[in-house]
């Protein structure tokens, strides 16, 4: 169980829009990319862009999927995404519910 585990991870994405943020979680499931794409509505970013500190409303994304997955599920993203340099970070999922994983695993599985 400890291998199957390791190979799932959790990726953040953030969108301009929840338009934008359930049309890239549409996708990613119906690409199998993601087994599950939870959205958080309303965030507030700051950060740095263009030499300016900034400001945005957006969505999260929190796509759960394996890492076999991950390179097509970034591809994918950036090809729908809005910005110049879209947010797509993976984390590793160190335990979880045996059963969830699985799950995830069989969901993402390329047929």
């Amino acid at each position: 169980m400890r291998k199957n585990r390791e190979n799932i991870i959790v990726v953040l994405v953030t969108a301009s829009t929840r338009k934008e943020a359930a049309k890239i979680a549409r996708a990613m499931i119906q690409e199998k990319r993601a087994a599950c794409v939870s959205i958080v509505p309303a965030l507030t970013s700051f950060y740095h862009w263009q030499g300016k500190v900034q400001k945005s409303r957006e969505a999260l994304l929190i796509l759960k999927t394996t890492r076999q997955q991950y390179s097509a599920l970034e591809r994918s993203i950036c090809g729908m995404h809005s910005y110049e340099v879209p947010e797509v970070i993976s984390i590793p999922v160190d335990k979880g519910l045996p059963q969830y994983v699985e799950w995830v695993i069989r969901q993402t599985a390329c047929n």
